[in-house]
């Protein structure tokens, strides 16, 4: 009978040529801490600040709620159709072959080098009413009549913000989910049909359980993009209270009437929502890999 082995006793790694980990650790809690948790520490003590009934009271503000809305409903919409469609462009780059794909596969990375105003612009002279596309959805256009007499107003509307945060957002799910479908090999798909199974329980059961945690992440990278957006969307939204303004430009605003506290109370409900968002995205992330056994 043989003896069980023994634990060998702890040992320490060879020294490596890049910095250690108690330097490359100090290193990233500095900067993390310079560029990320002072200005977000300056931010929540400027807010307790306030008080609790006067955060509270300029929080409820209708003007606020309505701003913050529409940020967040718009950056949701934007991130969720670039989920979508990011996945079908990030397929057809990586499993096809065409004339043009260097071009296109170029062309997803604009959004990140164009500067903001510069898309907010462009988008605006394209779906404004006497637009190029726009003029085909507003009254007497082309569509029209399927949205009514006065057909569809897409600039200067919640539209048209949707637009603009589909445009700046779309690189991120792009770019998370290329990598990974590149990965995935196509005999996995040419198994699953062998065995019977269609092109919908392929794609089903084979395909998105492997791509899952990389569309989360890209759908959070997405949404987070999108909140914060501003030069893009402030063109094309109209920027009217109540109906197209957004909480970038409120803070904006707020600061401009040297309302510091308003600004402050828009700017924490914005860290404390997206933070909030995050987190739960990121507790459906870390289940999609624990239950597929995949990594983003």
């Amino acid at each position: 009978m043989t003896a069980p082995p023994q634990r060998q006793p702890f040992a320490f790694r060879a020294p490596s040529v890049v910095p250690g980990f108690g330097l490359a650790l100090g290193f990233t809690l500095t900067y993390l801490g310079i560029v990320v948790l002072i200005p977000l520490a300056a931010l929540a003590v400027r807010a307790a600040g306030l008080g609790f009934g006067e955060f509270l009271a300029l929080a409820g503000d209708r003007r606020v709620l309505a701003a913050l809305k529409l940020s967040f409903g718009a950056s949701i919409a934007a991130a969720l159709i670039n989920t979508v469609f990011g996945l079908l462009v990030a397929w057809v780059l990586v499993r096809y072959r065409f004339p043009g794909r260097r071009l296109v596969d170029a062309a997803i990375d604009l959004p990140f080098a164009l500067p903001t105003a510069v898309a907010g612009i462009a988008l605006t002279a394209l779906y404004a009413p006497n637009g190029w596309v726009g003029q085909a959805f507003a009254s007497g256009g082309v569509f029209a009549p399927l949205f009514g007499t006065e057909g569809l107003r897409i600039a200067y509307s919640p539209i048209g913000i949707v637009v603009a945060l589909t445009f700046v957002s779309l690189p991120f799910v792009v770019r998370t989910v290329q990598p990974v479908l590149e990965e995935i090999d196509p005999e996995w798909e040419q198994a699953a049909a062998t065995l019977g199974a269609s092109r919908w329980q392929t794609v089903r059961r084979v395909v998105l359980p492997t791509l899952a945690p990389a569309l989360l992440t890209g759908f959070a990278l997405a949404l987070a993009r999108s909140v914060g957006e501003y030069g893009s969307v402030i063109f094309i939204a109209g920027n009217i209270p109540y109906v197209s303004e957004i909480a970038p430009l409120l803070i904006v605003i707020r600061l401009e009437e040297f309302n510091y506290g308003g600004a402050t109370a828009v700017a924490m409900l914005m860290l404390i929502i997206s933070f909030l968002m995050l987190l739960a995205i990121n507790l459906i992330q870390s289940w999609s890999r624990r239950r597929y056994g995949h990594g983003a």
